[in-house]
């Protein structure tokens, strides 16, 4: 049995999900090699994401390495990857997904018992660090005094800036401070109905060669069909409107009595204007579930709104 190239990013959450995967596969019998490949989106750390091209940029060489053959799989953040992969490029498994809202979190681990204890403890107008314009078109009506200002690092990185009075509040996924032990630091969840997650997110994707059956079947013994069902349907409606990570969207499936209960909103940069709407389906139908609530969105006017985004951002727009 060969053993098995993983190409990864060498940030903290990174590195814990391409170790993750390596164990699964290790426990298996399954030899496995970890390869640090570095990224644009880690060559340029202090530049905001909107100005550089978004989260593409996470995965761009990663990718290129696995088409060139350098690997032979590639572990990502669902949410950066794009909505249409490269000719040749296929994803093939998937781990569990992890609590897929965003949180808030306050300095030195601040707790409240909702979001709303949370925001005011914050003020009226507070300054919150995320770079995420789909966090500040949905946040916005929540908050509308806030001012939201871009923050870039690993995440014990963006604590510490928070700890040292940089900011007084950020908006972080649950999903990567859980993974890295900072669950105690969330000191409130947000819930989809206040901020629809990022699709993707809190999902753990491996990528392979579409051609490479071996490895396919490998890793079929670690996938998670209910995380696989989910990212197909967020994939799908994403792919649907247009693709990019670059826009003020947001798209969770979660199940629910064996169905795909599915969540999405497109909302104007400023979240003056928002269009959201929610579609059920069986997981076997995954993908058709993400464009028939694709077809819902567009019908109620988010075609109009992501356009005037683009064409308000350009082509390297923030990410979602």
């Amino acid at each position: 049995m060969r053993t098995l190239r993983i190409g990864t990013r060498g940030s903290q959450l990174a590195m814990w999900q391409a170790r993750a995967v390596a164990g699964l596969l290790e426990s298996r019998g399954q030899g496995v090699e970890l390869i640090v490949i570095k990224t644009t989106g880690d060559r340029l750390q202090e530049a905001p994401l909107a100005e550089v091209g978004g989260k593409r940029l996470f995965v761009k060489e990663i990718e290129e390495a696995l088409l060139r053959g350098d690997v032979d799989l590639a572990v990502h953040s669902a949410k950066d990857m794009p909505a249409v992969l490269p000719d040749g490029l296929a994803v093939a498994a998937t781990l569990p997904r992890e609590d897929p809202r965003d949180a808030l979190v306050l300095p030195r681990g601040a707790a409240a018992p909702d979001l709303a204890h949370a925001a005011a403890a914050i003020g009226d107008s507070p300054t919150i660090g995320t770079s995420s314009v789909r966090r500040i078109a949905q946040l916005s009506t929540l908050l509308p005094r806030a001012r939201f200002v871009p923050i870039r690092g690993n995440v014990d990185t963006r604590l510490r800036k928070l700890d040292q009075g940089g900011f007084d509040a950020l908006v972080l996924a649950a999903a990567g401070m859980k993974r890295l032990g900072f669950g105690a630091r969330i000191s409130a969840p947000i819930p989809p109905a206040d901020c629809i997650p990022a699709p993707g997110q809190g999902i753990v994707a491996i990528e392979i060669r579409a051609g490479d059956s071996q490895t396919r079947h490998v890793l079929q013994a670690i996938n998670d069909a209910d995380a696989a069902a989910a990212l197909d349907a967020e994939r799908a409606l994403v792919a649907a409107l247009g693709g990019g990570c670059q826009l003020p969207l947001g798209a969770v499936a979660l199940l629910d009595r064996g169905e795909l209960a599915m969540h999405a909103v497109v909302a104007s940069l400023d979240g003056r204007r928002s269009v959201k709407r929610q579609a059920r389906g069986p997981r076997s139908s995954a993908s058709q579930v993400g464009v028939e609530l694709a077809d819902a969105l567009a019908r109620a006017g988010a075609i109009e709104i992501l356009d005037e985004v683009r064409g308000a951002r350009g082509p390297v727009a923030g990410s979602y």
